[in-house]
């Protein structure tokens, strides 16, 4: 019961943040579908939250259960495959990068091309490359989506941490809007300490501030 009262009062504020501001540009403004993205963010997250380092196997868990078909052993390396290289045609030349993880395929959005300065705000341009991972997420959707936000060591801690996770929340709302479903999300925010370059050089840094969308296959 206490964990009902949680989630909806969390949602409940989510919905009164929606009606005040637009949760990619920051304007202000009263819209029906960032309510119903928002709402998506949130499930997202407070299963990553509630999971802690089996989050994705529970999601897998909870979209089989939800009836969303699992990839056979043999079938997962060729559809990982054909997503990679369907996202590859999408993104060349938009500054997101796609690679492989072994089952996985991880796409690095850097900061400067995907929001606005020190803003969890998206840049529009932006708008139209989320658009093109969204296409994909929807015809391959036989995967979980982990959304992180990653910041470099400048600033203070908790704000970085802070801005992670708001920047995480951003795309997954978005991506939600693209008509993905709620359940195949889940957003993390890890602030500075997962840092891929060395923040000793202006270069490092920005190369630290990114969001990455892993797809994870959902299996038996």
């Amino acid at each position: 019961m206490k964990t009902k009262m949680l989630v909806l009062a969390v949602v409940a504020t989510t919905v009164a943040a929606c009606a005040s501001y637009d949760p990619y540009t920051g304007e202000q403004r009263t819209s029906r579908t960032g309510i119903g993205a928002g709402i998506g963010a949130v499930i997202g997250a407070v299963a990553g939250a509630a999971t802690g380092d089996d989050a994705r196997e529970r999601r897998q868990r909870a979209l089989l259960g939800a009836g969303v078909g699992a990839l056979s052993g043999a079938a997962v390396g060729g559809y990982m495959d054909r997503s990679a290289e369907r996202l590859r045609a999408e993104l060349g030349g938009t500054g997101v990068s796609v690679t492989r993880d072994g089952d996985n395929v991880i796409l690095n959005m850097p900061g400067n091309v995907t929001f606005q300065h020190d803003s969890a705000g998206l840049q529009q341009q932006f708008f139209s490359v989320l658009d093109s991972v969204g296409t994909v997420l929807t015809e391959f959707d036989k995967t979980v989506i982990e959304v992180t936000g990653h910041t470099d060591s400048t600033g203070a801690r908790a704000y970085n941490q802070t801005l992670s996770e708001q920047r995480a929340s951003t795309v997954a709302t978005y991506l939600h809007n693209r008509n993905i479903r709620a359940d195949r999300f889940l957003t993390i925010g890890y602030g500075q300490d997962r840092p891929i370059a060395s923040n000793d050089t202006v270069d490092g840094r920005q190369t630290n501030r990114r969001v990455e969308i892993t797809l994870v296959p959902i299996t038996n």
